[in-house]
């Protein structure tokens, strides 16, 4: 029973022991920080689509919605100011209610039309955030943002190893508590209306509420993940961080860690945020310290071929392991396997009985 939960300790055993061996590098830490984060984005998705197989193409759009949430709940320049950890918490409180406004609508959907619906909510809210500067200070984005304290500590910007930690932690409370729902009744019926919505509802599982249920979680976690992006930034940065490309690197995380495996998702964020953050960093460095004329080629910065690398990452990834890195079956659950695809292997009966 114990070697069930070797995978997720390994990786944070590690995580909490790096930074006595990469000393206090800038790099290291801006890079673990993205990490945490978008491991954190993933964890969300991974509740929609790796327990209850909805393909969800607007996770930027939650990620988006808690870090806006955040900057307005905290900034001196709006009336409230309820701080850093309230602000956080009500974040992902506004995550859950737009995940359920969104679903609420479409969840009788399935497959390729729920991640059309999906994309474009993600768009709309794009364009909402860019055009609305009354509110969202349009491309400029809302800052200063507060720090976080603990009890009179305050966590400054410039203390790096401090924050790792902090995002360490909240990252293993939010692996703990997806955990524990995986584990749970309402978990069990995530996974079961993954494998078939009809055979679930026969056997009294409501599908359209498990599923909302589903979907609201997972935004909130993402929202979480949105307030802690813009806390580290101290800013919410310009809505076009906020893009697609967001959402298809969450569902890039998913697919190579492990669809339905929350180890297979931290392990996902390490290989693909740290690919782009870290290898690709130190391969231009590389190629700018071997030519002197690399840094305005083209083809010699690898930062212009890092859509390739993913690219050729995913192809051999579901190629040679079409489970993911780390399959729900090594991480110990008891004979659940991942779909072999983002949508529910029951697509027409699954829409049926949405409905």
């Amino acid at each position: 029973m114990r070697a069930r939960a070797n995978p997720i300790l390994i990786f944070f055993a590690v995580a909490a022991a790096l930074p006595m061996f990469f000393g206090a590098t800038g790099l290291f830490y801006d890079a673990f920080q993205s990490i945490f984060v978008f491991a954190l984005v993933g964890l969300g998705l991974n509740i929609i689509t790796g327990f209850t197989g909805m393909l969800n193409l607007g996770m930027a759009a939650f990620m988006a919605i808690g870090a806006y949430a955040f900057a307005i709940l905290t900034c001196d320049i709006y009336p409230f100011q309820i701080g850093f950890w309230w602000g956080l918490l009500l974040s992902g409180a506004i995550g859950a209610l737009a995940g359920f406004l969104i679903g609420a609508p479409t969840l009788g959907l399935s497959g390729d039309y729920l991640a059309i619906v999906t994309m474009g909510f993600g768009e709309i809210t794009l364009d909402v955030l860019k055009n609305l500067e009354a509110i969202t200070k349009g491309t400029q984005g809302i800052n200063p943002l507060p720090r976080p304290t603990i009890g009179g500590w305050t966590i400054e910007l410039q203390d790096e190893r401090s924050w790792y930690y902090l995002l360490l932690l909240i990252l293993a409370v939010a692996v703990l508590c997806v955990r524990r729902l995986e584990r749970s009744r309402t978990g069990r019926a995530w996974l079961s209306i993954r494998e078939d919505a009809l055979a679930s509802q026969c056997m009294g599982i409501p599908p359209k509420r498990t599923r909302m249920i589903a979907f609201a979680t997972g935004s909130a976690v993402a929202a979480i993940g949105g307030a802690l992006f813009a806390a580290l930034l101290s800013s919410t940065g310009e809505p076009n961080s906020y893009d697609f490309q967001v959402s298809i690197l969450a569902l890039c995380i998913i697919i190579v860690g492990g669809m339905g495996s929350v180890a297979g998702t931290l392990v996902g964020a390490v290989v693909m945020v740290g690919m782009n953050a870290i290898v690709l960093v130190k391969l231009a460095d590389w190629f700018g310290s071997r030519e002197h004329g690399a840094s305005s080629n083209v083809l010699a910065s690898p930062n212009n071929w890092k859509y390739l690398i993913f690219g050729l990452a995913l192809i051999l990834v579901v190629r040679l392991k079409p489970e993911g890195l780390v399959p729900p079956r090594l991480e110990g659950e008891s004979g659940a396997q991942p779909p072999t695809s983002p949508t529910p292997r029951s697509g027409a009966s699954a829409g049926g009985a949405g409905a």
